[in-house]
């Protein structure tokens, strides 16, 4: 069956001038207003400037505060504050794009996944999920109890999107080959929450490809999510998919990643202790072995933390493959 999806073509799909002139890398750093920056965080930046700066390319910055319930004005401000303390800034100094102003473009797509009968209503809380299933300790993953409902705007619940049950493989550039199988790790994909939150892998999804991402580096915890967004990517109609890179986290003395209360630091509190943007740029940059001894980096040499030989427009244009599971 085709599942395929033509988007609306009298919506202009963004296209930055980089892109509108040749094969160039557009990344970006995508924080959640829904905290302070931490260190955990600025090792992504780190990555993700630095990488643009030795490529060339161009970093948009993007706030995901699709959590309604969660983010505040004053994480925003915050988040802001601190990136220009330390140097880091968009690309021509802007725009600051939000996924709170773009609510109806993304009721524009999600009518036009409804419109092919892929999105169903899901009336399913949590605990029932893991009554049923069992939870199993790893990822949760949805059933499908719903699935025979269809869609019904007039019910209170989620709104799931129907994955084939079919893998994806993908070249992250700095992991290797992966292969993932969507439905089996998180069944069908949840696209807007009970409480009419859009969900991550829905808006990042929708946002990467209007506003032209080519490359998305991000931390090795959300390599799973990969596959489910190339395969919503595919859905939605993008030709060609993006390059994946999923960097190393911060972890303790045992390899294992610190929790959200390993990071109660903020930036902020750095800065307030009298700290430089150097001295916390270096810390971030050692906790992941890409700089020795927690030494001063400045934001100007970020791009010299990594290797010439990488070749991202060669994975840039990487076919995405797709085959039924057996």
């Amino acid at each position: 069956m085709d599942r395929g999806l033509g988007l609306n073509r009298s919506h202009p799909v963004y296209c930055c001038p980089m892109m509108c002139s040749g094969p160039h890398i557009v990344t970006r750093f995508a924080p959640s207003p829904t905290g302070y920056l931490h260190l955990g965080h600025l090792v992504n930046a780190i990555y993700v400037w630095g990488l643009a700066e030795k490529w060339g390319g161009q970093v948009l910055l993007r706030l995901e505060d699709h959590d309604r319930g969660r983010c505040r004005p004053e994480y925003e401000v915050a988040i802001l504050e601190d990136l220009d303390w330390l140097g880091l800034q968009p690309d021509g100094g802007g725009p600051i794009y939000r996924q709170s102003e773009r609510h109806a473009r993304y009721v524009q797509v999600l009518d036009e996944l409804v419109a092919r009968d892929l999105v169903y209503t899901c009336t399913c809380s949590r605990k029932e999920i893991v009554a049923r299933t069992g939870g199993g300790g790893g990822e949760l993953r949805y059933d499908g109890h719903c699935r025979g409902q269809g869609y019904r705007p007039e019910q209170q619940g989620g709104l799931r999107l129907l994955l084939d049950d079919r893998t994806v493989s993908f070249e992250d550039l700095l992991l290797g080959p992966q292969t993932q199988c969507p439905a089996r790790q998180c069944g069908d994909l949840l696209l807007r929450d009970r409480h009419d939150n859009w969900t991550y892998q829905f808006a990042v999804t929708v946002d990467d490809w209007e506003q032209g991402v080519s490359h998305v580096i991000r931390g090795e915890d959300l390599l799973e999510s990969t596959g489910r967004q190339i395969q919503l990517a595919q859905l939605l109609g993008r030709p060609d998919g993006a390059a994946f890179l999923h960097h190393p986290l911060i972890s303790d003395p045992g390899g294992h990643k610190l929790s959200k209360r390993d990071f109660a630091k903020g930036i902020r509190d750095y800065r307030a202790e009298g700290h430089t943007a150097s001295d916390v740029l270096g810390k971030a940059a050692a906790h992941v072995g890409l700089w020795p001894d927690a030494t001063p980096l400045a934001a100007t040499d970020l791009g010299a933390l990594f290797p010439t030989d990488t070749n991202p427009m060669a994975l840039a244009r990487n076919k995405h493959v797709e085959k039924e599971t057996p």
